[in-house]
């Protein structure tokens, strides 16, 4: 018999599932790391979303472990290479949030196209201005996506029936569907109005979207985060902002973001000036990290992953 630690809150229906298969479970979601850690000999398997990090110093106490389920669309919290050194399953899932997080990603970028993050402020003080908000429409216009996994073909199925065209780059080549064709990212850059970003952080992403970057786009443009906050440089954002290069931005997870996705800053932290700029700048939309976080979602979650360990084990 399995014996699984929980170390998130998720829908019961995990839980519920692991149970009906046999598993016993056992749920600590307060302890300190270092408590864990020194009793986690004892588990099978671990369940997380993104409370700490399963590091090597961690895995190694883990000595009888065989998976480890994450509630999320990335692996970036665990040591994944140690892991698989000691033949430790890993479990993702992707598929649960995919259609979250490409909802969320447009209407972030059809609130930005219509100002209404910023005509909502104006008629709730009175202000009742038709010509200065006049916005632009998403028909015609070329949609760039990076990263074409679970998130981003989730975005593009979205953008099918708006009549604009979608291109987007991968690291992996023959991805092309029905919902957009792919290019080369200097192609991207020369055609796209709008980039939406949907990479996993890994060495070569953290950092991507910098100055350099920027002005590699032969266009002023339009940008969406909904991926990870640090695969983008937010004074390089901010400057590429004041000059118009980016014409607005959609930011549902952003650089200062702790590693656990589930803080910001302390109340003694001075906020970074860029920061400042973003959160007074009516052409920013701003996020907590929730574009995969619906009601839909966290049972969706629930249900990839439950059904990942019961094939497996």
């Amino acid at each position: 018999m399995y014996k699984v630690l929980h170390l998130d809150r998720n829908h019961p229906l995990l839980i519920k599932e692991l149970k009906a298969h046999g598993f016993t479970n056992h749920e600590d979601y307060d302890s300190p790391k270092q408590s864990i850690q020194e009793s986690i000999a004892q588990y099978d398997g671990i369940i997380i979303r993104s409370r700490f990090s399963l590091d090597k110093a961690f895995l190694e106490k883990a000595e009888n472990l065989k998976f480890i389920g994450r509630l999320g669309a990335g692996l970036e919290n665990i040591d994944v290479a140690y892991a698989e050194k000691k033949g430790i399953k890993l479990f993702s899932a992707p598929e649960g949030n995919r259609n979250a997080v490409g909802e969320h990603a447009l209407g972030m970028l059809l609130s930005l196209f219509n100002h209404l993050n910023r005509v909502d402020a104006q008629v709730r003080q009175g202000i009742w201005q038709r010509e200065a908000n006049r916005g632009i429409e998403l028909e015609g216009k070329t949609v760039g996506i990076i990263g074409y996994g679970n998130m981003g073909k989730a975005f593009a199925k979205k953008l099918s029936g708006f009549d604009c065209e979608v291109i987007f780059h991968d690291i992996q080549s023959g991805l092309s569907d029905d919902f957009a064709a792919e290019v080369s990212l200097e192609e991207l850059q020369s055609k796209a109005q709008v980039l939406s970003l949907h990479t996993p952080l890994t060495a070569s992403t953290k950092n991507m979207v910098d100055a350099a970057f920027i002005q590699k786009f032969q266009n002023s443009f339009w940008l969406i985060n909904t991926a990870r906050g640090k695969s983008v440089v937010t004074e390089d954002l901010v400057e590429a902002l004041k000059s118009g290069k980016i014409l607005g931005a959609g930011l549902d997870v952003l650089e200062y973001e702790k590693s656990s996705f589930e803080n910001f800053f302390n109340e003694e932290e001075q906020l970074p000036e860029s920061f400042q700029y973003l959160i007074q700048a009516d052409q920013v939309l701003l996020s907590p990290h929730i574009a995969g976080w619906t009601l839909e979602s966290k049972l969706k979650l629930a249900q990839v992953i439950a059904n990942k360990i019961k094939a497996n084990f």
